[in-house]
Parts: structure tokens; C-alpha cells; sequence
């Protein structure tokens, strides 16, 4: 039986040569005008995610507002300001949104944009994305959601530690933005108390920048352009003088450095094993008796990551991540596989229209932002209506995105220390509606990302904790409607999610910012 996923290669050709045509990364969601509710005076004494504190960089005093230096900038800006462009006016702008959720979507955009699996050569097999060659085909990186889990979590922690660092700077030398500072310099977007020195917009841009030119290294010149035109709105629009940028920008980068030091040791580059490893995890499932997941497609795939289970989370250790592990799923000669199999074929195989829409809205496969952007998305809508500063805006996508990033790590470490067949390889007649994923099944991954995502967003916005469990339970089902989980897939993956979003919330609880 030819599964969906054996023709993604092919199904997203259109996909591919349409991303091909404009690499250029452009706003897809309108944001107001940021005037956040809060300033977050004492942002730069709650816990850091990495760093050792918000003194681990140092950021050297500013020059006396009365300086013929500042004045000079003063000045620098007035004539900017007296001679901008259409295109400049659209810069200030753009930015004027707020930098974490504006580099949010760029993100998210990115994802979808490597979220190619590589098509099959011509002699069988497939090739691998090869960081030391990112333009090469395919292109590196296959940003499959392990892989954006773990992009999203870091970019969002280095932008959080980053800006609670800038924040203790800010408050300490409390120099107020040009706009407040010097006569005629127009406010050309809304512009708070929050002092100027270091830039917030520089600090964002240069550890943004940085992360994103490691993870996607291909998309280096779009993404250092985009940084660039942050830092120079930031000026235009009065809210920054240059030397409030160059300290920002030279923050920004060294936190940046810190993080990356991390995600160079932290398991990812050996997650994808090798055909040796492979094989004994499948050699573990049958000496326990088990069926051994195969890979479905044609010519079968490697399997995605599968030590992905070994990267370094952010809130556990390697024991915890063992600890809760889901118990093991049914035998694959039970009665219970027996009537889940049956159910599976019975649902996808009735599907109606609107279980039909449910499985195509949370399928997030291959040429999307996959389930953690899906997540992601939901975030900024509330993060945009509670008008939140960026220090607190950063705080609920660091959380989130450490409680989906540690998500997906116990349950790859579950998959394939499981290695459970999928539906359809029980029972080949099984009619899959989605593209079929090409790893274990047990657990729904689908499950545990939103588990662990609804949980963390209940605590943040208490106010949205019932539309939030609802999506987490639609989402799960999804994965059924769709033919390619089980029923305890999804049950066991939305109890894994949230036990481990509880460190995520642990963490969160002792940081200071509550």
C-alpha cells in the first residue's frame, strides 16, 4: 500500500517552486501599534532562562543626555526624520507591532517555508539536508516539527533572557527615548516610559538574528536585512538614538552567542542515528513481542530523528524524561489493539465533512509551520490583545515554547522507545486522510504538543482556558479522523503533555514575574 506521505515529495512540488520564486520574508498578520499596559520596571530581576543572570553581559553606562555626543544623535535623527521615505514610513511602521511578535511570524514563516521532506533519488533512497551546504537540494534544514520545536524554543528563550537583560539595564540608567528627550523629534509611533538605553528593538533584532541565521542558514541575507531595517526604524520613528542601538545590538548578539554554546552541545546533531541504531530499536520492539513500526512510504524513509528523545530539554533532566514516559501501549496481538485498529478504520473511513475539516486544519504537515507554529498562532492573538510589553510578550513564548520543545522530546523518546506501528500498517485497507507521518505512533504527537501548549497558555490567560482545552481535544481527534493514530495514542499524548508542561509551569511559577 502506497501511503500519502511517500508522495510528499511530489504533492508539494507546486508548494516548492512557489517559495522559490519569493524568499523574501513578508508580514502575514497586521499588528496594532504596540502601548503596552505594563512598563515591567523590575523585568530585569526575574529568572533567567540560560543565563546566569542579567549581569552575565555587560552593558557600559551611557553618555549624559547633555553630551555633545547625544546631541549630535539628536540631531542625526531630526534630519532623518525630515527627509524619510514611503518605504522608511512602511519600516516604522511594520516594527511599530512589537518585535517578538513580528519576528514570531517571520519564524513561523520560515518553518513552513523548510518543511520540505526531501523527495526520493532517482536510484532509490533519499539525499540529507547538509548544514555545511544549506542552498544545496535538499536544503538544509528539513524543519520537520521536532526540529521547529526546538527552533521555536530557542529562538523565543534567547529573545526572553535577552530582553530581561536589557530590561535591568534600562531601569538602571533610565535614559528616556529621543522622541522625550530632544525638541523636535516627532513620535512617529507610540512610545512609552520605558527608557531607550539599551534598545529593545536592537537587542531583538541582533539575538533574533543570530539564532535564526544558525537554524536557518539559507535564509542568512533576508533575515540579516530584516534585522537591520528593526534597528534603523527604531531610530527613525524617535524611539532609539544610534548609540541605544549599538548597545542593544551588541547585547543582543552576545546573548545570542551564549545560547547558541548550548544548542552546539545539546544532542541535536546526533539525533538522527544511524541505520545500526535504527534497527536495534525496532530489534527491542519485537524481542518484546511486539510489532515493529516500518516506514510506509516508497522507498521507505529514514525515520524521522529518532534521538530526538536524547536532546536536551529545557525544564528536565534526562531521568525526568524517562520517569514520564507513558506506560506502554496495547500489545500489538491484544484485543484492545484489535478493536482500536477497527475504530481507526471504522472513523477515517466514515469520515464526515466537518471531521473531515477538523483533520485538514490540525494536520500542520509538510509546507506549514507545523503543530508548535499552529500553537504559536494561537499565542499571539492573545498576547496582541492584552497589549503585553515585549519583556512579557517574550515571557509567554519562551514558556510556551520550552513546554512544546520538552514535549517533544519525551515523546519521541516514547515513540521510539516504543516503536509502535501505525494504524495503517496493522491493517493496510485503513483509508488515511492526511499525509502519514514517517515514525512510530505511540504517542500522538499532535496530542502532546497541544496538551502541553493549552496548558501553559490556561496559566498565562485564565480567560481562554476552556477554548484552549477545546482545541487541545480537537486537535488530538484530528489525528484520528484522519486515520493515522489510535485512541491511545491521543489520550496517553494529551496526559504526556501535560505532566510535562507542569515542569514548564514550575519553572514559570518561581521566575519572579508572576
Amino acid at each position: 500500500m502506497r501511503s500519502v506521505s511517500s508522495c510528499l515529495g511530489w504533492a508539494f512540488t507546486a508548494t516548492l517552486l512557489a517559495l522559490g520564486c519569493d524568499k523574501s520574508v513578508l508580514p502575514t498578520e497586521l499588528l496594532p501599534p504596540l502601548e503596552p499596559t505594563s512598563l515591567e520596571p523590575t523585568a530585569g530581576t526575574w529568572r533567567m532562562v540560560a543565563l546566569t543572570g542579567a549581569t552575565q553581559i555587560g552593558v557600559a553606562a551611557p553618555t549624559a543626555v547633555t553630551s555633545a555626543a547625544y546631541l549630535a544623535e539628536l540631531d542625526a535623527i531630526k534630519m532623518s526624520q525630515a527627509n524619510l521615505t514611503a518605504e522608511q514610513r512602511r519600516a516604522i511602521d511594520y516594527w511599530s507591532g512589537g518585535g517578538v511578535m513580528r519576528w514570531n511570524q517571520i519564524l513561523r514563516e520560515l518553518v513552513a517555508r523548510y518543511n520540505l521532506p526531501p523527495a526520493p533519488k532517482d536510484e532509490g533512497g533519499y539525499p540529507v539536508p547538509d548544514a555545511e551546504n544549506p542552498f544545496g537540494d535538499p536544503s538544509f534544514p528539513f524543519a520537520n516539527p521536532v526540529y521547529a520545536a526546538r527552533a521555536y524554543s530557542y529562538v523565543s528563550t534567547a529573545q526572553y533572557d535577552a530582553l530581561k537583560s536589557a530590561w535591568y539595564y534600562k531601569y538602571l540608567y533610565k535614559r528616556l527615548s529621543p522622541a522625550k528627550n530632544g525638541t523636535g523629534i516627532s513620535a512617529l509611533t507610540p512610545i512609552s516610559d520605558i527608557p531607550s538605553y539599551p534598545s529593545e528593538d536592537a537587542v531583538l533584532s541582533g539575538v533574533t538574528a543570530d539564532m535564526l541565521k544558525s537554524l536557518f542558514p539559507a535564509a542568512i541575507q533576508e533575515v540579516t536585512l530584516k534585522a537591520a531595517e528593526q534597528r534603523n526604524a527604531a531610530i527613525w520613528s524617535g524611539k532609539a538614538t544610534a548609540s541605544d542601538v549599538a548597545a542593544g545590538l551588541a547585547l543582543g548578539k552576545a546573548v545570542a552567542a551564549a545560547f547558541l554554546t548550548r544548542a552546539g552541545a545539546d544532542g541535536m546533531r546526533t539525533a538522527g542515528g544511524s541505520p545500526a541504531q535504527w534497527q536495534a530499536l525496532a530489534d527491542s520492539a519485537t524481542t518484546r513481542g511486539q510489532i515493529a513500526w516500518i516506514s510506509q512510504d516508497i522507498p521507505a524513509r529514514p525515520p524521522m530523528l529518532p534521538l530526538f528523545g536524547q536532546v536536551r530539554a529545557w525544564t528536565m533532566t534526562p531521568a525526568e524524561i524517562v520517569a514520564e514516559r507513558p506506560a506502554p501501549p496495547p500489545a500489538t496481538s491484544s484485543r484492545q489493539m484489535k478493536d482500536e485498529v477497527a475504530e481507526v478504520k471504522q472513523v477515517a473511513g466514515h469520515v464526515t465533512r466537518e471531521q473531515l475539516a477538523i483533520a485538514q486544519k490540525w494536520n500542520d504537515g509538510a509546507g506549514t509551520y507545523s503543530p508548535p507554529g499552529h500553537w504559536n498562532d494561537i499565542a499571539l492573538e492573545y498576547v496582541r490583545d492584552a497589549k503585553m510589553s515585549e519583556v512579557r510578550a517574550a515571557r509567554v513564548f519562551a514558556l510556551l515554547n520550552m513546554a512544546m520543545h520538552d514535549a517533544a522530546v519525551g515523546c519521541w523518546e516514547a515513540k521510539f522507545y516504543y516503536f509502535n506501528p501505525r494504524p495503517s500498517q496493522m491493517d493496510q485497507t485503513i483509508k488515511t486522510q492526511i499525509g502519514l507521518p514517517n515514525f512510530p505512533s505511540y504517542t500522538s504527537g499532535h496530542s502532546t504538543f497541544s496538551a502541553a501548549a493549552a496548558a501553559v497558555l490556561s496559566d498565562l490567560f485564565p480567560s481562554g482556558a476552556s477554548s484552549f482545552s477545546a482545541m487541545r481535544d480537537e486537535a488530538g481527534v484530528s489525528r484520528m479522523y484522519g486515520g493515522i493514530h489510535y485512541r491511545s495514542d491521543i489520550e496517553a499524548g494529551k496526559s504526556h503533555g501535560a505532566r510535562i508542561a507542569a515542569h514548564t509551569l514550575a519553572f514559570a511559577h518561581g521566575d519572579g514575574a508572576q
